[in-house]
């Protein structure tokens, strides 16, 4: 929990120096219709590792509902639905093990623009996971249904006109190290996950 919060304080940090040097712009009092988004991307990510062969496939679509609250910074709340399935090895058995899953989630998130196109993003999860194990080389399989929580943080490359429309792509990794989180594979390494979508802006808005 120090780590989530030492992170968050340092893209604090670094979000209010920017605010501070950048030139300040007129904004409008109150809501403002051109500055709530919606849309969302897919999750696409794979990892190989280790002598035993170990490899982990995840593909989803994360719809989101966001607020331009200044021309540098968006915030909003993310929702998901991702598939994963992993293969490995067990350490102690040796016996080969196939992994899948379902997971539903929710989450918020902020996402600064320090640099033109340029993004950070900040994404804390909670999601529930339907799972599937089987041994390759025999019969049968062990259902179980688990939650963790997640703590994404990563950068990403857009372009992104305010009052008008988004397109970008990020990529991000799970700081947190809960056991059951969808980006992690059999051995709890992070697992990259690549992010490409596409946000719509509600309102007539006018390019700035």
């Amino acid at each position: 929990m120090k780590k989530y919060l030492l992170t968050l304080v340092v893209i604090g940090v670094s979000f209010s120096s920017f605010a501070q040097w950048k030139k300040k712009e007129e904004e409008k009092s109150g809501f403002d219709l051109n500055r709530l988004f919606a849309g969302g991307s897919i999750a696409l990510g794979y990892g190989t590792g280790g002598v035993d062969g170990s490899s982990s496939f995840v593909i989803g679509a994360n719809p989101e509902v966001g607020y331009t609250v200044a021309e540098w910074l968006d915030a909003g709340v993310a929702f998901n639905a991702i598939y994963n399935s992993i293969k490995y090895t067990d350490p102690n058995t040796l016996l080969r093990i196939k992994q899948t899953s379902f997971n539903y989630g929710a989450g918020v998130f902020l996402r600064g623009h320090p640099f033109s196109s340029f993004f950070v993003q900040v994404q804390p999860e909670y999601n529930w996971i339907a799972y599937k194990s089987k041994l390759l080389d025999m019969s049968g399989e062990i259902k179980e249904t688990v939650n963790a929580a997640s703590f994404l943080v990563g950068v990403g490359y857009g372009q992104r006109v305010v009052g008008e429309m988004n397109i970008f792509t990020v990529i991000m990794f799970d700081l947190a190290t809960e056991k059951y989180s969808p980006y992690r594979d059999g051995y709890g390494r992070a697992v990259p996950i690549i992010r490409g979508g596409i946000n719509f802006y509600f309102g007539k808005g006018k390019k700035r």
